[in-house]
């Protein structure tokens, strides 16, 4: 585990091994985070495989996904994800 994930665990209680799972979710929402010109970046809120709605923000390097943040959904951000927002 790399210290960025180490980090997340620690802060948000949430492994990034987890956390891939909502890019497999058919529900997910996604989203291009223009707050960050640096880098392309996008936040996807979906539910991993312990049925926690986690968002998850990441860009991508050489055709891969790099996961910067992942935590628990906000309880609007919830709201978001099951259509009642």
């Amino acid at each position: 585990m790399g210290l960025k994930a180490r980090r997340n665990l620690r802060k948000h209680n949430i492994d990034f091994a987890d956390a891939v799972a909502v890019f497999s979710d058919d529900l997910a929402l996604t989203i291009v985070d223009e707050e960050h010109t640096s880098e392309d970046r996008s936040i996807t809120i979906g539910m991993d495989g312990l049925g926690r709605v986690l968002v998850v923000v990441y860009t991508w390097r050489r055709s891969r996904i790099r996961i910067i943040s992942a935590r628990r959904a906000t309880r609007r951000e919830q709201a978001e994800y099951i259509g009642e927002e």
